[in-house]
């Protein structure tokens, strides 16, 4: 059964065809105007050396340029956060300090009117 399967298209494909006496099978030519058609496509210009490797270099320049641009502003980010950080704790510290110093100023003044 499986091989009978198998050979069934081999069958068909070997058996002539029998059409009707009205139906003509088809050749497959081509009318003599397509095929004395001696118009083929223009040619192509090839781009050259010079201005492909032109196109090139400019293409991986644009791309590369923009690639470090954003390396840089990504770092320059990076490093104004940390500069803010670092001012807003000086900030905080001279703050301190100076709470620090008037206290200071203050218990010095009450002992010199102690005296």
């Amino acid at each position: 059964m499986f091989a009978q399967a198998m050979l069934r298209p081999l069958l068909r494909t070997t058996r002539p065809q029998i059409l009707p006496s009205n139906i003509q099978p088809r050749s497959f030519t081509t009318s003599t105007i397509l095929r004395d058609s001696s118009s083929a496509l223009p040619a192509k210009k090839p781009v050259g050396a010079f201005r492909g490797g032109l196109f090139g270099f400019l293409t991986g320049t644009i791309v590369a340029g923009s690639a470090v641009y954003y390396y840089i502003l990504s770092e320059y980010r990076v490093s104004n956060e940390m500069l803010t950080e670092d001012i807003f704790a000086l900030q905080a510290a001279t703050q301190k300090l100076q709470t620090y110093i008037m206290e200071l100023e203050n218990k010095v003044d009450q002992l010199q009117k102690k005296k």
